[in-house]
């Protein structure tokens, strides 16, 4: 029997067409839609929003598309397990990044479909919904149909990233009103740290083949079946949960950085987010007290 190749080239059309598909209406909507909407002068989308669109995209046709697809589905449950949090960890969050908040607004509209963001989007229902997907994709009877499923494991991975979505809305999301307070956040991310563990640990300290579908005789670059499902395990648990609390760190020394700075200026904060005294005072200019007339002699 000839050795297996791991790495022979399979063509994916349906994820070029998905890359290719989303670039197009970013672009469409950033050159075209954009400019009519946004007040003269004012770019429709920043060159920040642009490098993270680009970063999203990119990321999505990495993890997507061959040969990390097919390592993923078929042999190494570890690449599997890294593929998985790319997509909801990276170009989730990348993607909201990307967006204006007025494109937000036009794609969900003032209907029904902008009530059901805007209630699916709050701190609980969002990590509620995150975590139970988040478990359920570790099940042994979802991930060996999702590998023998082309269709199914589709399906899996666009429930993963909507629900990334949601769970990143409270966070960076381009809805302002929906994003929570820095300590809130900072909360918000350490009780989702905590939901890897469960599968996390049950994959590192099992002693057999957990998932039969990658349970195969020909073994990528020599692992073994219990050495991969452990690997994968311990990726979930320390890079996704390190992960999250290098953004944690990120927003305890900004919200402490914007405290320090409203506190040398003087300003007492009360908003849900600690204010710069550069903000407070482009919201004065923005908007100006009403002028009185003097009262007449």
């Amino acid at each position: 029997m000839p050795p297996v190749d791991f790495l022979a080239w399979v063509p994916h059309p349906e994820v070029w067409l998905l890359v290719v598909g989303i670039t197009g209406l970013y672009l469409y909507a950033g050159l075209v839609i954009g400019p009519k909407i946004v007040p003269a002068g004012t770019p429709a989308i920043s060159r920040s929003q642009w490098c993270w669109f680009a970063m999203a995209i990119l990321l999505l046709w990495a993890a997507s598309d061959w040969p990390v697809h097919d390592v993923a589905e078929r042999y190494l449950f570890l690449v599997h397990m890294s593929q998985h949090l790319v997509l909801t960890l990276l170009v989730a969050a990348a993607m909201l990044m990307a967006i204006p908040e007025w494109l937000a607004r036009l794609v969900v509209g003032n209907g029904r479909v902008n009530t059901i963001v805007h209630r699916l989007a709050r701190p609980v229902p969002a990590g509620a919904i995150m975590a139970l997907l988040t478990l359920g994709s570790h099940a042994p009877i979802v991930v060996n149909t999702a590998a023998s499923n082309g269709l199914f494991h589709y399906g899996v991975h666009t429930a993963l990233v909507a629900s990334a979505l949601l769970f990143w809305m409270p966070v960076c999301g381009p809805f302002p009103e929906v994003r929570i307070s820095l300590p809130g956040q900072m909360i918000y991310l350490f009780i989702q740290s905590l939901v890897p563990t469960v599968p996390g640990a049950w994959m590192v300290f099992a002693t057999g083949a957990v998932y039969k579908t990658y349970d195969i005789p020909e073994r990528m670059w020599g692992i073994s079946v219990v050495t991969d499902q452990q690997a994968a395990g311990a990726i979930m648990k320390l890079v996704g949960g390190s992960f999250l609390w290098v953004i944690i760190v990120v927003i305890f020394f900004r919200w402490a950085a914007r405290h320090e700075q409203a506190s040398n200026r003087g300003y007492v904060p009360t908003e849900r987010e600690v204010l710069t005294w550069d903000e407070v005072e482009r919201s004065f200019h923005d908007h100006p007290a009403p002028t009185v007339p003097e009262p007449q002699r």
